[in-house]
C-alpha cells in the first residue's frame, strides 16, 4: 500500500478516536491492491475468497471511513449500487466513459476537458478544485459485430448471482 495512504489513514483514524485493527488493514490492503472500480459487495466477495478475515460490516465501515478521509472516491456509474474508485488520490480529476450496452467502464483523462473546466469556472468567478465527467455511450463492438465480450461477461455474472 502507498505510504501516503497509510499515513493519512492512520492520522484520520487517530483523529476519530478509532483503533487500527488487523481486519480494517486487511480491507484497506484489498482495496488498494488493485486499480479497478468496485462495489462494496464485490470487495466483500473478493476478501471472502482469500485468507483475509473481515466481516461484511467491517468492509462497509472501512469503505465509509476511507471516503470520509478523502482516500476513496464514491462515483456514480449508474446501477443500483455505489461504486468506489481507489485511483482517486493519484488523479482526483478524471473521467469515466460507461457503455450503456455492456457496462464496461473506461477511465480517462483529457487536458482539453481540464482546460475547458478551468475556463468555465474562472469565467463564472470560481476556481476549480477537482472535476469529473461521466459519459454514457453505446458500444461500437455490439453495434458493428452484433456481439460484445463485455456484454457476455455481464450476462454470465448476472446468471451466477441468481
Amino acid at each position: 500500500m502507498d505510504s501516503r495512504i497509510e499515513e493519512r489513514l492512520s492520522e484520520f483514524i487517530r483523529s476519530k478516536g478509532l483503533r487500527n485493527t488487523p481486519q480494517r488493514n486487511a480491507v484497506v490492503d484489498a482495496i488498494f491492491s488493485e486499480d479497478e472500480h468496485f462495489t462494496a459487495d464485490e470487495l466483500w466477495e473478493r476478501i471472502r475468497k482469500t485468507s483475509l478475515k473481515a466481516s461484511r460490516a467491517t468492509v462497509y465501515r472501512t469503505i465509509s471511513l476511507l471516503v470520509e478521509a478523502g482516500l476513496l472516491h464514491e462515483i456514480d456509474l449508474g446501477g443500483d449500487q455505489k461504486t468506489y474508485d481507489p485511483n482517486f488520490l493519484d488523479s482526483p480529476s478524471h473521467n469515466h466513459l460507461i457503455c450503456i450496452d455492456c457496462g464496461e467502464v473506461v477511465e480517462f483523462e483529457d487536458s482539453h476537458i481540464e482546460l475547458l473546466t478551468d475556463c468555465i469556472t474562472r469565467r463564472l468567478g470560481y476556481r476549480p478544485q477537482k472535476q469529473s465527467l461521466r459519459i454514457e455511450a453505446c458500444c461500437d463492438k455490439l453495434r458493428n459485430n452484433g456481439s460484445c465480450p463485455n456484454l457476455l461477461k455481464k450476462r454470465l455474472a448476472a446468471k451466477r448471482i441468481h
